[in-house]
Protein backbone atom coordinates (compact mmCIF):
# COMPACT_ATOMS: atom_id res chain seq x y z
CA UNK A 1 0.00 0.00 0.00
CA UNK A 2 2.81 2.33 0.55
CA UNK A 3 3.27 2.80 -3.22
CA UNK A 4 -0.22 3.93 -3.31
CA UNK A 5 0.40 6.95 -0.64
CA UNK A 6 -0.02 6.15 2.54
CA UNK A 7 -0.73 9.12 4.94
CA UNK A 8 1.60 8.00 8.25
CA UNK A 9 0.98 9.90 11.53
CA UNK A 10 3.91 10.48 14.08
CA UNK A 11 2.32 12.26 16.94
CA UNK A 12 3.71 12.64 20.63
CA UNK A 13 5.01 15.26 23.12
CA UNK A 14 8.07 17.70 22.66
CA UNK A 15 11.39 15.02 22.79
CA UNK A 16 9.72 11.92 22.14
CA UNK A 17 11.98 12.07 18.40
CA UNK A 18 8.75 12.31 16.61
CA UNK A 19 11.01 14.60 13.78
CA UNK A 20 13.89 11.31 13.72
CA UNK A 21 11.39 8.77 13.40
CA UNK A 22 9.47 10.73 10.91
CA UNK A 23 12.81 11.43 8.99
CA UNK A 24 13.90 8.45 8.60
CA UNK A 25 10.38 6.73 7.69
CA UNK A 26 9.90 9.09 4.91
CA UNK A 27 13.51 8.28 3.51
CA UNK A 28 12.79 4.61 3.95
CA UNK A 29 9.48 4.91 2.10
CA UNK A 30 10.96 7.12 -0.74
CA UNK A 31 7.86 9.39 1.11
CA UNK A 32 7.54 13.17 2.17
CA UNK A 33 8.62 14.28 5.50
CA UNK A 34 6.16 17.02 7.12
CA UNK A 35 7.44 18.79 10.28
CA UNK A 36 4.38 20.52 11.27
CA UNK A 37 6.40 21.85 14.35
CA UNK A 38 8.94 23.43 12.12
CA UNK A 39 5.60 25.31 10.97
CA UNK A 40 4.85 26.10 14.32
CA UNK A 41 8.43 27.23 14.84
CA UNK A 42 8.79 29.45 11.54
CA UNK A 43 5.55 31.63 12.52
CA UNK A 44 6.91 32.21 15.79
CA UNK A 45 10.06 33.39 14.94
CA UNK A 46 8.15 35.96 12.71
CA UNK A 47 6.29 36.89 15.93
CA UNK A 48 9.43 37.54 17.63
CA UNK A 49 11.28 39.37 14.49
CA UNK A 50 7.82 41.60 13.89
CA UNK A 51 7.41 42.50 17.69
CA UNK A 52 3.99 40.58 17.41
CA UNK A 53 2.78 39.88 20.65
CA UNK A 54 2.81 35.58 21.57
CA UNK A 55 -0.60 36.26 23.56
CA UNK A 56 -2.75 38.27 20.66
CA UNK A 57 -4.38 35.69 18.93
CA UNK A 58 -5.91 37.94 16.38
CA UNK A 59 -2.10 39.19 15.20
CA UNK A 60 -1.00 35.89 15.52
CA UNK A 61 -3.99 34.52 12.73
CA UNK A 62 -3.13 38.02 10.56
CA UNK A 63 0.61 37.58 10.55
CA UNK A 64 -0.19 33.91 9.44
CA UNK A 65 -2.52 34.79 6.86
CA UNK A 66 0.19 37.18 5.45
CA UNK A 67 3.17 34.21 5.55
CA UNK A 68 4.39 31.83 3.29
CA UNK A 69 5.65 28.27 4.88
CA UNK A 70 7.47 25.96 2.75
CA UNK A 71 9.38 22.36 3.47
CA UNK A 72 11.99 21.57 1.04
CA UNK A 73 13.27 18.16 1.15
CA UNK A 74 17.00 17.93 1.65
CA UNK A 75 19.26 15.32 2.42
CA UNK A 76 20.23 16.49 5.71
CA UNK A 77 16.65 17.14 6.10
CA UNK A 78 13.69 19.46 5.43
CA UNK A 79 15.12 23.15 4.73
CA UNK A 80 11.99 25.60 6.17
CA UNK A 81 11.54 28.02 4.38
CA UNK A 82 9.67 31.82 5.72
CA UNK A 83 8.10 34.19 2.78
CA UNK A 84 10.49 32.77 0.48
CA UNK A 85 13.90 32.73 3.14
CA UNK A 86 15.59 29.97 4.79
CA UNK A 87 15.44 29.82 8.16
CA UNK A 88 16.10 26.42 9.33
CA UNK A 89 18.73 27.24 11.83
CA UNK A 90 17.33 30.23 13.05
CA UNK A 91 14.00 27.72 14.64
CA UNK A 92 15.95 25.61 16.21
CA UNK A 93 17.10 27.71 18.72
CA UNK A 94 15.51 27.81 22.38
CA UNK A 95 14.09 30.88 22.46
CA UNK A 96 11.68 30.25 19.11
CA UNK A 97 11.01 26.57 20.75
CA UNK A 98 9.88 28.36 23.68
CA UNK A 99 7.63 30.88 21.43
CA UNK A 100 6.11 28.18 19.02
CA UNK A 101 4.83 26.57 22.03
CA UNK A 102 2.87 29.82 23.52
CA UNK A 103 1.80 30.62 19.36
CA UNK A 104 0.37 26.93 18.60
CA UNK A 105 -1.95 27.23 21.25
CA UNK A 106 -4.28 29.80 19.91
CA UNK A 107 -6.93 27.99 17.76
CA UNK A 108 -7.05 30.65 14.56
CA UNK A 109 -3.54 29.77 14.22
CA UNK A 110 -3.90 26.47 14.47
CA UNK A 111 -6.80 26.78 11.84
CA UNK A 112 -4.18 28.05 9.86
CA UNK A 113 -1.96 25.47 10.15
CA UNK A 114 -4.54 22.52 9.92
CA UNK A 115 -5.54 23.91 6.43
CA UNK A 116 -1.91 24.32 4.84
CA UNK A 117 -0.48 20.93 6.51
CA UNK A 118 -3.89 19.05 5.15
CA UNK A 119 -3.39 20.70 1.67
CA UNK A 120 0.13 19.83 1.87
CA UNK A 121 -0.16 15.66 2.55
CA UNK A 122 -3.63 15.88 0.60
CA UNK A 123 -2.30 13.46 -2.11
CA UNK A 124 -0.77 11.19 0.36
CA UNK A 125 2.79 9.73 0.27
CA UNK A 126 3.41 11.87 3.28
CA UNK A 127 5.17 11.22 7.11
CA UNK A 128 3.67 14.09 8.82
CA UNK A 129 4.59 14.35 12.84
CA UNK A 130 2.92 16.86 15.44
CA UNK A 131 0.68 16.57 18.22
CA UNK A 132 -2.67 16.49 16.63
CA UNK A 133 -1.68 14.55 13.47
CA UNK A 134 -3.73 11.31 14.22
CA UNK A 135 -6.77 13.15 16.23
CA UNK A 136 -7.14 16.50 13.83
CA UNK A 137 -5.48 16.98 10.75
CA UNK A 138 -5.61 13.95 9.37
CA UNK A 139 -7.72 11.46 11.33
CA UNK A 140 -7.97 8.61 8.52
CA UNK A 141 -4.56 8.32 8.27
CA UNK A 142 -3.75 4.76 7.39
CA UNK A 143 -0.72 4.62 9.94
CA UNK A 144 -1.34 6.36 13.07
CA UNK A 145 1.97 5.94 16.07
CA UNK A 146 1.86 8.13 19.17
CA UNK A 147 5.61 8.25 20.61
CA UNK A 148 6.07 9.48 24.23
CA UNK A 149 8.84 8.89 27.09
CA UNK A 150 9.24 9.90 30.70
CA UNK A 151 10.30 13.47 30.85
CA UNK A 152 13.62 12.98 32.67
CA UNK A 153 14.81 10.41 29.25
CA UNK A 154 13.49 13.39 26.83
CA UNK A 155 15.08 16.23 28.42
CA UNK A 156 17.86 14.18 28.23
CA UNK A 157 17.66 13.57 24.71
CA UNK A 158 17.04 17.14 24.20
CA UNK A 159 20.43 17.88 26.42
CA UNK A 160 22.56 16.06 24.30
CA UNK A 161 21.15 17.42 21.21
CA UNK A 162 22.05 20.98 22.31
CA UNK A 163 24.04 21.14 25.03
CA UNK A 164 24.47 25.32 24.25
CA UNK A 165 20.76 26.05 25.00
CA UNK A 166 19.84 24.11 27.69
CA UNK A 167 21.07 23.27 31.47
CA UNK A 168 20.79 19.44 32.04
CA UNK A 169 18.81 19.79 35.44
CA UNK A 170 16.53 21.72 34.00
CA UNK A 171 15.66 20.31 30.54
CA UNK A 172 13.13 17.98 32.14
CA UNK A 173 11.05 20.51 33.81
CA UNK A 174 10.97 22.35 30.84
CA UNK A 175 8.98 19.60 29.12
CA UNK A 176 6.82 19.22 31.69
CA UNK A 177 5.90 22.67 31.46
CA UNK A 178 5.20 22.04 27.36
CA UNK A 179 3.41 19.15 28.61
CA UNK A 180 1.04 20.44 30.65
CA UNK A 181 0.74 23.28 27.79
CA UNK A 182 -0.10 20.89 25.05
CA UNK A 183 -1.98 18.11 26.93
CA UNK A 184 -4.69 21.37 28.87
CA UNK A 185 -5.25 23.53 25.75
CA UNK A 186 -8.66 23.49 24.60
CA UNK A 187 -8.12 23.17 20.86
CA UNK A 188 -6.76 19.88 19.79
CA UNK A 189 -4.89 18.85 23.00
CA UNK A 190 -2.12 16.56 23.06
CA UNK A 191 -3.88 12.97 23.28
CA UNK A 192 -3.49 9.73 21.15
CA UNK A 193 -5.97 8.86 18.20
CA UNK A 194 -8.12 5.87 19.59
CA UNK A 195 -6.77 3.76 17.16
CA UNK A 196 -3.23 5.04 17.45
CA UNK A 197 -0.21 2.41 17.81
CA UNK A 198 1.37 4.10 21.23
CA UNK A 199 5.19 3.19 21.66
CA UNK A 200 6.92 4.12 25.11
CA UNK A 201 10.53 4.51 24.10
CA UNK A 202 12.27 5.15 27.47
CA UNK A 203 13.80 1.88 27.80
CA UNK A 204 14.52 1.75 24.10
CA UNK A 205 17.06 2.63 21.28
CA UNK A 206 16.11 4.70 18.14
CA UNK A 207 16.66 1.09 16.10
CA UNK A 208 14.11 -0.34 18.44
CA UNK A 209 11.51 2.09 18.01
CA UNK A 210 12.19 1.93 14.27
CA UNK A 211 11.36 -1.95 14.07
CA UNK A 212 8.42 -1.32 15.91
CA UNK A 213 6.87 0.96 13.54
CA UNK A 214 7.72 -0.42 10.30
CA UNK A 215 6.17 -3.90 11.78
CA UNK A 216 3.02 -1.94 12.15
CA UNK A 217 3.24 -0.29 8.48
CA UNK A 218 4.07 -3.43 7.03
CA UNK A 219 1.36 -5.41 8.18
CA UNK A 220 -0.59 -2.66 7.17
CA UNK A 221 0.83 -2.85 3.61
CA UNK A 222 0.28 -6.51 4.16
CA UNK A 223 -3.01 -6.77 5.12
CA UNK A 224 -3.96 -4.20 2.21
CA UNK A 225 -2.70 -6.67 -0.29
CA UNK A 226 -4.80 -9.17 0.55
Amino acid sequence: MAEKGMIIAIDGPAGSGKSTVAALLARRYNYINIETGAMYRALAWKALETGVPLDDEAALADLAGKSRIELQAHPNGNRVLLDGNDVTERIRRQDVTEAASKVSVHPKVRAWMVQNQRELGAAGGIVMEGRDIGTHVFPQADIKIFLDADPEVRGARRFLQNPTTHLKETAAADLRERDHRDRTRANSPLVPAPDAVIIDSTHMTLDQVMDNIVEVIEARRNAAQK
